[in-house]
């Protein structure tokens, strides 16, 4: 852990035990129901203010709490195209199977990439010191994680590259030279000037197929 994401967390795992203080209680508008009030707000007597622990503009936790309910909604940290990428195929991988995780939400409060829902239920059931734990370990992990990913994507990306600069010098240096290559004319195509419409690399086979259609 780094020296600037241990101050981060601390902060985190104290904020989520002093939220984690729930009890079980009826809704004051639907007799006989007991919903999560941070989802349904309906009393907002009921109601804790919310509390944003920020670590940078893209790296911050929203924990939204109540008096049966708690909602930590957090934001990842995404430097580039492709970590944004990766970020949000997880999380769909991991919301789509959010009844393996019981605390997490389907979907996200809007502004961050994955929340997780505690109700009293849970804090009745589970012990709360391994709720927080479950999460401090989550928001330690998924950076190393996307991060493990990112890396693994461009090693395959490179292979790729090199496979496919392969495969084309090997058409254009062949050795019955490049009047007999028909091929040729796909990657005349695939280089095509978006602007003026004309082939930035021509040979003399596709250089007459022009003349003869002129």
């Amino acid at each position: 852990m780094t020296a600037t994401l241990r101050p981060y967390l601390n902060a985190v795992r104290a904020t989520l035990q002093a939220a984690l203080c729930l009890e079980n209680f009826s809704s004051q508008v639907v007799e006989r129901h007991n919903k999560p009030e941070v989802e349904v707000r309906s009393s907002k007597e009921l109601l804790l203010q919310p509390v944003v622990i920020s670590r940078n503009d893209k790296e911050k936790v929203l924990i939204e709490g109540s008096i049966n309910s708690v909602r930590v909604s957090i934001a990842v940290k995404q430097a580039d195209e492709i970590e944004k990428i990766l970020c949000h195929k997880f999380m769909r991988f991991m919301m789509m199977r959010a009844e393996n995780f019981f605390i997490l939400r389907r979907k996200p409060v809007e502004g961050y990439d994955i929340s997780f829902l505690i109700t009293n239920f849970h804090t009745e059931q589970m012990y709360k010191h391994k709720l927080v734990d479950f999460v401090i370990h989550f928001m330690e992990e998924i950076d190393k994680e996307i991060s493990e990913m990112k890396l693994s994507v461009n090693a395959r990306a490179r292979i790729v590259a090199e496979e496919f600069l392969k495969n084309v010098s090997d058409f254009f240096f062949c050795p019955q030279g490049l009047e007999s290559l028909s091929c040729l004319c796909f990657f005349i195509n695939a280089f095509k000037c978006q602007t003026h419409r004309c082939n930035l690399i021509v040979c003399s086979h596709c250089v007459n197929k022009q003349k003869d259609r002129i």
